[in-house]
């Protein structure tokens, strides 16, 4: 059999594989029929979009544990997942063209919250939900300390709940600009409800009693509260700073 280079390590090849790197001896030439095969993959085989949304929606918790100690190829990567359906909601509300006056954040337009919390929640919303994730995680950490989870592996359960609550908000965004119906609200709430039900699912193991499990989604609850209001407490903060500086 030929043996060929691999290009990316230098490694000898002599399949259709490098056994070091799995870079392909032969790569395929980008045409239309490359361009549909990926999309293909992307959305309908492994590492799909749609198998990502589907565990995210019905077991985010449990499914962000497997992917994190032993199922990573069936997932879209967790940052990218963010930003894909961060992508998505960006360019439906720029066709509804949404802004705090819908959203109502309770901030006069031209001051400096005001600017900051568009940026984050409403125009950029994968920035806000790294941000928030990293407060959040801070005291998800502090109550679930004694479970074994570092920052970064709670880091990635909020990616995918990120996104998910991102194209959820594209959704709801389409609904209210062609009914006009007022749902952001009930969203909200909902989108609150969801986070603590995934923050205490990754913590609740099958051979947990009920009181514990219990317990977990109670924690839970007050980890997203506390977290998420230090993060505004921090936004008001350096909103306040900008200001001051402003005026010199």
């Amino acid at each position: 059999m030929q043996t060929t280079t691999c290009k990316n390590c230098n490694d000898p090849i002599s399949k259709n594989f490098c056994s070091n790197c799995g870079q392909p001896a032969t790569l395929r030439r980008i045409d239309r029929h490359y361009i549909i095969h990926e999309i293909r993959d992307f959305f309908f085989a492994n590492k799909g979009m749609l198998y990502t949304v589907k565990k995210m929606l019905i077991s985010p918790g449990k499914s962000t544990r497997n992917f994190i100690a032993e199922d990573r190829y069936r997932f879209v990567k967790p940052i990218t997942f963010l930003f894909i359906t961060s992508l998505i909601y960006t360019f439906v509300n720029y066709i509804f063209d949404f802004g705090q006056e819908v959203y109502n954040l309770g901030y006069e337009e031209g001051t400096t919250m005001y600017m900051l919390l568009d940026w984050l929640i409403i125009r950029y919303p994968a920035y806000g939900t790294i941000i928030t994730s990293l407060f959040v995680a801070l005291f998800v950490k502090l109550f679930f300390r004694k479970e074994g989870y570092n920052l970064l592996e709670i880091f990635v359960l909020f990616c995918f709940i990120g996104g998910l609550s991102g194209l959820f908000l594209a959704l709801v965004t389409i609904v209210q600009g062609i009914t006009q119906w007022n749902i952001l609200l009930i969203f909200a709430q909902l989108t609150i409800i969801y986070f603590v039900w995934a923050i205490g699912q990754f913590y609740n193991l099958p051979q947990f009693s009920k009181k514990k499990k219990a317990w977990n989604y109670v924690k839970a609850f007050f980890a997203y509260i506390i977290g998420s209001t230090v993060f505004y407490i921090a936004v008001s903060i350096v909103s306040i700073i900008i200001d001051q500086l402003a005026k010199y």
